[in-house]
């Protein structure tokens, strides 16, 4: 299916916009995703025609729906960030460029201070905003002091739930992790 037979079912469209692709591998599920400037519909091989015209508008509105979310988040992180700086770090008076949400699997965050970018994981999305925002703290001082030497854990220490955050997300990675549990003797 190509952009001008959806025409009808998703206004707006730019010609070349979606690419479907069937996949023989694929048994069940239909994922989407954006690469490139279009979006990327997968499907099994097996779907009918008219499956195909159900299934691919709804999966192109959730991409665009979560990328709506995405844009109006980030501009909220920023402000948070702003927030919890003046809140927390008064004397760090630097602040983000940009705040973008990213799929990311090693790390909850990460900050470049040469151009004062900040990157949160897409995970955080799911956490009480207590973790959210202890990782926005975290980072944002990362835009005064580079490592986590002693005046980056004097400054981070002053979120009052730091502990439990920490927690928090020590739990969550686990919970993520491989980690299996041998059976219990009977």
């Amino acid at each position: 299916m190509v952009a001008h037979d959806l025409d009808q079912l998703l206004p707006g469209l730019d010609e070349g916009e979606i690419i479907v692709i069937r996949s023989k591998r694929r048994k069940r599920t239909i994922s989407a995703y954006r690469q490139g400037g279009r979006i990327v519909v997968s499907i099994p091989a097996r779907l009918t025609k008219a499956e195909e015209r159900s299934a691919v508008p709804e999966m192109v509105a959730k991409i665009r729906a979560q990328e709506g979310a995405k844009t109006v988040d980030e501009s909220a992180l920023a402000t948070r960030i702003d927030e919890l700086l003046t809140l927390w770090a008064p004397e760090i008076t630097e602040r983000p460029v940009s705040v973008t949400w990213r799929t990311m699997r090693e790390r909850w965050g990460s900050c470049t201070n040469l151009d004062a970018t900040i990157r949160i994981s897409s995970r955080l999305q799911r956490t009480p905003a207590y973790v959210l925002d202890f990782v926005l703290f975290h980072e944002a001082i990362h835009l005064r002091y580079g490592d986590h030497g002693p005046a980056f854990k004097e400054t981070l220490s002053r979120y009052p739930q730091e502990i439990q955050a920490q927690a928090y997300l020590d739990g969550y990675e686990a919970a993520e992790s491989d980690l299996t549990v041998p059976d219990l003797p009977k």
